[in-house]
């Protein structure tokens, strides 16, 4: 199977404090060559003041000062490399219980996520809680890193029982696929190189699984969908007439010729062409940003929605989804916010809390209704004007919204519909 060159692969890493997350994604860039010069001299100088005798490769990812400082990860830190095979953006995100929000800002867009695990301590609460988020936002792909093997003498004994654990709850939870690899990230047994400390580990390197990852069936490519960001009409010679509808295909396929509707107003009309900066497409995917026009006049604006004739979202005024509190502060009852939902804007109330989510046990508590910060819960949702919705789990992009309070102005939770 052939690896397209240009497709972006983005993954998340996700473990415990201290499970190495950090130091592999620095064993990852260091031995796939993708690190400056100057940056592994300033690495190398800030290692020695630790009295380190190699590189803390975890340095590579920690860019506030006080992650520096404390040796941990607070904030998610965004790096990019690429391969000859594949380009690469991964979100490293806290381990800390307290920083739960931060992961699944991180996590949201990913293909894939890398969950580690120390190999002398196994499958812990932290794991379960970072494997549930992932199942949650329906992450493709999941890569179970035992780490430190090295300490635990490269042991097939010890990585076939964290194995055994880790499937043991994860067969409760929605992930489609799960591989499991034994490595040293301090050592790189396993991450760009395959190990010889581990004969018994017939599998490829981890690099090797994440340039090879199938990722092209991961977009939704039946449910054709299109929200519009801004209507174009440049006004100028040659488009004197031109009335293009931009932005960003959230699934399915348009073509040339096509037949479609116009959300939420319902009017049909016909694809007369695909632009983009490149010239004119016969036909456009997600996630590509393109123009379209139609052969018919329509009064279509920002945040409506261009979809196929004989195959639409939902347009709901009320809904339930499982959302993620973001916020310091709870949640006031019947408090409006306003919701972003695509491209659309409307106001919102959260009507009622169904349940949280305990994401230690996956118990759900129907007596608790306070939303707190990194709270998961299920809520019921209501709307000024209907929104065109896709289940998340069929449509990240139509599928998802976030919350923002209209007196601060801040992002309060993320939501995922259900």
């Amino acid at each position: 199977m052939e690896i397209d060159k240009n497709q972006l692969l983005r993954f998340t890493t996700a473990g415990s404090v201290d499970d190495g997350k950090s130091t592999l994604i620095g064993r990852l860039l260091f031995d796939s060559k993708s690190i400056f010069e100057d940056q592994i001299e300033a690495i190398e100088n800030s290692s020695k003041k630790k009295g380190l005798e190699g590189l803390d490769l975890a340095m590579f990812t920690d860019g506030l000062k006080d992650e520096r400082e404390q040796g941990i990860t607070i904030d998610v830190a965004y790096r990019y490399f690429t391969t000859p095979k594949r380009k690469f953006i991964i979100a490293d995100t806290p381990g800390h219980i307290q920083y739960t929000r931060n992961m699944v800002t991180g996590a949201s867009t990913a293909n894939a996520a890398l969950i580690l695990i120390d190999a002398r301590h196994g499958v812990i609460e932290q794991t379960k809680r970072h494997t549930f988020i992932a199942s949650l936002l329906q992450i493709p792909h999941i890569v179970v890193c035992v780490n430190k093997m090295d300490l635990v003498d490269y042991s097939e004994e010890v990585f076939e029982k964290i194995v055994h654990q880790f499937e043991g709850f994860s067969s409760k939870l929605y992930v489609k696929d799960i591989q499991f690899l034994p490595i040293s990230a301090l050592n790189g047994d396993n991450v760009v190189e395959r190990s010889t400390n581990m004969d018994w580990y017939q599998g490829a390197p981890l690099l090797h699984a994440l340039e090879t990852m199938h990722i092209g069936s991961d977009v939704n490519k039946i449910d054709a969908r299109f929200p519009v960001q801004t209507v174009l009409r440049p006004q100028r010679e040659g488009f004197i007439d031109y009335r293009g509808y931009a932005g960003r295909v959230a699934s399915g396929i348009f073509r040339a010729g096509d037949n479609v509707v116009v959300l939420p107003s319902g009017f049909s009309s016909k694809i007369k062409t695909i632009d983009t900066m490149d010239g004119e497409l016969e036909q456009a995917f997600a996630p590509m940003s393109i123009s379209i026009t139609l052969e018919d006049d329509i009064d279509i604006s920002r945040g409506d929605m261009i979809v196929k004739e004989n195959n639409q979202p939902r347009a709901v005024q009320e809904f339930d989804a499982m959302l993620c509190w973001f916020h310091n502060a709870t949640a006031s009852p019947r408090a409006k916010y306003t919701i972003m939902h695509a491209s659309n804007e409307q106001k919102a109330i959260i009507k009622e809390v169904v349940y949280k989510i305990d994401i230690n046990t996956f118990a759900r508590d129907e007596e608790d209704k306070e939303l707190k910060m990194n709270d998961i819960v299920r809520i019921r949702l209501r709307t000024t004007r209907p929104l065109m919705i896709d289940e998340y789990r069929d449509n990240r992009v139509t599928g998802s919204f976030v919350l923002v309070d209209d007196a601060t102005h801040e992002t309060v939770a993320a939501g995922m519909i259900v």
